[in-house]
């Protein structure tokens, strides 16, 4: 209804009473046009580019005047012949006319051992994604790590371990393993978390460090 009241709006706003016309015989039409475009246009599942549902349309009507021309379905080359476009346009057309009639995520899978629907064989996040890129992410800086670093970082997160048993397999205290630990992931945060261009800005920029030496907070710890 309110689309039709908008065709009607349309109509008044452009009725010329000179043309001779009456206004119920020139809104008939601006209503029925406002109508088809709305449906034309809303109907879509996903953003489509009119020119694309321009042709959709027309490949649908030179499909149907083709068959009964030529007593068989058209081939693609057929309806490019006819409609005077490409291949890659009608192929493009085809795959936009599947926005516009959506399937059911029950709807059954022919060909099929047993009843499986869409749904069953759609994909699905896997959290195994997120965690294999944020590792691909630490072993970028891990090698700025310091061995020790990376043997605790080991043993707390792929062993296990709680900090005292680091320490006793280390032969450092528990308060020391934490400082380390607390260090190294303090490093790697910072760097992950900082912007790209700064990164290689820093890298260019910087000399690398030398190891860490620890051998002076360990004696101290012990």
């Amino acid at each position: 209804m309110q689309v039709g009241y908008v065709g009607l709006l349309k109509a008044i706003n452009n009725f010329d009473p000179a043309a001779g016309a009456s206004l119920a015989t020139y809104a008939r039409p601006c209503i029925n046009g406002e109508i088809k475009r709305h449906f034309r246009d809303k109907r879509w599942q996903v953003r489509v580019k009119r020119p694309v549902q321009e042709l959709v349309l027309e490949v649908r009507k030179a499909t149907w005047r083709l068959a009964q021309e030529l007593g068989h379905t058209p081939t693609e080359s057929d309806l490019a012949r006819h409609l005077g476009g490409s291949g890659d346009d009608l192929r493009q057309a085809r795959r936009a006319e599947l926005a516009f009639w959506p399937y059911s995520l029950d709807v059954p899978l022919a060909g099929q051992h047993g009843v499986i629907i869409l749904a069953d064989v759609l994909g699905e996040e896997d959290p195994r994604m997120e965690h294999m890129l944020g590792m691909q992410a630490v072993v970028t800086h891990w090698g700025e790590l310091p061995p020790r670093e990376q043997e605790i970082l080991l043993m707390d997160f792929r062993g296990g371990m709680t900090q005292t048993e680091i320490g006793q397999r280390l032969r450092i205290s528990q308060m020391h393993v934490s400082r380390l630990r607390a260090r190294a992931l303090g490093h790697l945060r910072s760097r992950l978390l900082e912007p790209q261009g700064t990164r290689a800005n820093a890298g260019s920029a910087v000399a690398p460090q030398p190891p860490r030496d620890h051998k002076s907070a360990e004696t101290i710890a012990s």
